[in-house]
């Protein structure tokens, strides 16, 4: 920790033009701390907004940028799965030219399994392909549930999802891809006639597992997803949000390791027992903190006392907390920075 915390101020100053191109290039290596905003990328106005920003993210000291974008593309692979005002590879080409120029790391996230609906409103996969539904014919409108899902085990869905993959892997000339995978609640329905009576550990495991297959060993690029799944609701007691509280928590004892664990907490607490429990398994870790400042400042100390070397940094998610213009100044991003930063001088 302390050596990559002793490459950060190089870094960060450089991102903000203090020091000199050939500083930056050596500042930008693999030992920076991971100092990430994650954000949503689902229409024009969004890539365009974000494009703009770019500058003031990277004097702020953010150098990985991680564009949750979902069916906002216009895929050429299946164009009936971009959503309306869905962004042109030209527009994200200039986002991912803004991006190396200030030499922030650009990672697109497309959201896999659940969250496949929002409100009465679903997603134009389950619209296109109602037969991919993991509860299907159930909940008209979609009340009385979170978010849809689809099915693990139809073997049509991961053909599709691979090409919608690839494309952004080459739009957003990516190392890296975010699957998402946060807060699947709908998963071994009885209303599936594959997932029925099956092991949701092991359903939601054989999920990772293909993206994995594809993104890691196929298209040799590194993985993200967020943790929540993997955390045992009864033995970390964060609710079932935070953790998991339908059984798909013994996964992870069923992925690979090289997967980086988004671990997000979004409340102030005196521990956040998940981070070296990740770190325990062997996985790289990524907390993540949202709009309130004293549980970012509280995650952020938490984690970083951790000392270990795959604890990556900070990643401060929005969810539309802060206009894309004003992320400059979102208060949970300049106490991550800022702490990095600080503890930087100290290690020097």
């Amino acid at each position: 920790m302390r050596k990559s915390l002793s490459h950060a101020l190089c870094g960060l100053l450089a991102l903000g033009g203090i020091v000199s191109q050939a500083a930056a290039a050596d500042a930008a290596k693999d030992t920076r701390p991971w100092l990430g905003v994650h954000l949503m990328l689902t229409n024009r106005g969004q890539t365009e907004a974000l494009t703009e920003a770019i500058p003031g993210l990277a004097g702020a000291g953010i150098n990985t940028v991680v564009a949750e974008i979902n069916y906002g593309f216009a895929y050429q692979s299946h164009p009936e799965l971009a959503s309306d005002n869905a962004s042109s590879k030209e527009q994200i080409g200039k986002l991912v030219a803004e991006c190396r120029r200030y030499k922030i790391r650009l990672i697109p996230q497309f959201q896999c399994l659940g969250h496949q609906s929002w409100s009465q409103h679903t997603f134009t996969l389950l619209t296109k392909y109602p037969q991919f539904d993991e509860s299907p014919g159930q909940y008209p409108e979609n009340k009385d549930i979170y978010c849809r899902s689809w099915c693990p085990l139809h073997p049509e869905v991961n053909p599709i999802i691979f090409s919608l993959m690839d494309e952004l892997l080459d739009a957003f000339q990516a190392d890296a891809l975010h699957v998402g995978m946060d807060e699947v609640f709908l998963i071994g329905e009885e209303s599936c006639p594959r997932c029925k009576g099956r092991d949701k550990a092991e359903l939601f495991a054989k999920a990772v597992n293909d993206y994995h297959k594809h993104l890691v060993e196929d298209k040799k690029v590194e993985m993200l997803m967020w943790g929540d799944r993997l955390i045992d609701s009864n033995k970390i007691q964060y609710g079932e949000w935070e953790a998991s509280a339908n059984g798909t928590s013994r996964a992870i004892d069923l992925i690979p390791k090289d997967i980086i664990i988004c671990d997000w907490h979004y409340e102030p607490r005196e521990a956040y027992e998940s981070v070296p429990m990740f770190l325990e398994k062997d996985f790289r870790v990524w907390p993540c903190s949202w709009k309130n400042a004293k549980a970012a400042k509280s995650l952020i100390d938490y984690s970083r006392v951790q000392d270990n070397p795959r604890m990556l940094g900070h990643l401060n998610t929005t969810w539309g907390a802060v206009p894309i213009k004003d992320l400059a100044t979102f208060e949970p991003i300049r106490l991550a920075t800022s702490s990095f930063i600080a503890s930087a001088i100290v290690d020097r």
